[in-house]
């Protein structure tokens, strides 16, 4: 069995699928399904039952996933412990970023960081925070919004403060769409605690959008009201109507955290990576 090959056994365990699975690891599906044979047949059991919607565990499977993230885990630790014997920065670094950090902050960190540090090989996944979260993800490090992790050391980035935009007046009573973006549950929590607290706001339905940028986008023509982060908001859009988020005279905003384990920054390039996050402007 190659590291690989436990790689792949956990990935379908937590995606579920064989196309996610495919699609995450940039491989072709027949590929998967001839790989996870092989698997199967070295421990000369099926590790999952095959449903129309999604893989489940046999109980055989999940012995051998739990003993596949072990594999993982002491991979890792080995990983860390041979790259802490060199000078040179190098090896590689592993980040989780939510899909607004990555579009406001990253590019230009990653920029920066590329140039001082070439040898080191960029490992990114970027998405919503609350899949992020998942302790199966082995990230060194993560750049998330809405809470901090329970576990591990978090630093706090930013306080983005959140506004409700229209390209028509605020008037007590009226009635308009409420465009929506995709996110966590913590961030749509905020904005339904806010509209049952303001009865004169009434959004007679929610058109649901994949992306922030569609969200903002489809404001600007008119189409609906949107809650926005200030960190996505363009100089632009100060010619439209926009109120702050507030509760009990408290402004409401979405929190940016810089998550990992302590043990990790005994990776140069990953010390390296957090000193930077931490000397950079989050505003």
């Amino acid at each position: 069995m190659k590291l690989e090959d436990y790689e792949l056994i956990v990935h379908l365990s937590t995606i579920g699928t064989v196309r996610g699975a495919a699609k995450h690891l940039y491989v072709s599906q027949p590929a998967i399904t001839q790989r996870l044979r092989y698997i199967e047949s070295y421990f000369q059991h099926p590790l999952f039952v095959r449903t129309s919607k999604k893989l489940l565990l046999t109980p055989v499977g999940e012995q051998v996933v739990e003993h596949a993230q072990k594999v993982m885990e002491r991979e890792t630790e080995l990983q860390t412990l041979l790259q802490s014997y060199g000078d040179q920065i190098s090896g590689t670094l592993s980040i989780g970023a939510s899909s607004i950090v990555s579009q406001q902050f990253l590019p230009s960190l990653l920029e920066t960081y590329t140039a001082l540090y070439p040898d080191v090989k960029i490992d990114l996944v970027t998405g919503l925070s609350e899949d992020l979260r998942n302790p199966n993800q082995n990230f060194h490090v993560r750049l998330i919004r809405g809470k901090e992790m329970k576990d591990g050391e978090n630093i706090h980035l930013l306080s983005d403060p959140l506004y409700l935009y229209d390209t028509k007046p605020f008037a007590s009573g009226k009635e308009r769409p409420l465009i929506a973006f995709k996110s966590d549950s913590t961030f749509h929590n905020l904005v339904d605690e806010w509209f049952l607290s303001q009865p004169s706001f009434k959004p007679i339905k929610s058109i649901q959008v994949d992306q922030i940028e569609t969200c903002k986008q489809f404001m600007k023509k008119g189409l609906g009201m949107a809650v926005l982060p200030k960190s996505v908001v363009s100089e632009e859009l100060h010619q439209y109507p926009h109120l702050p988020l507030t509760l009990d005279n408290e402004p409401l905003s979405r929190e940016t955290w810089l998550c990992f384990q302590k043990n990790v920054r005994t990776l140069p390039q990953v010390d390296r990576f957090i000193q930077l996050v931490q000397e950079s402007n989050f505003t």
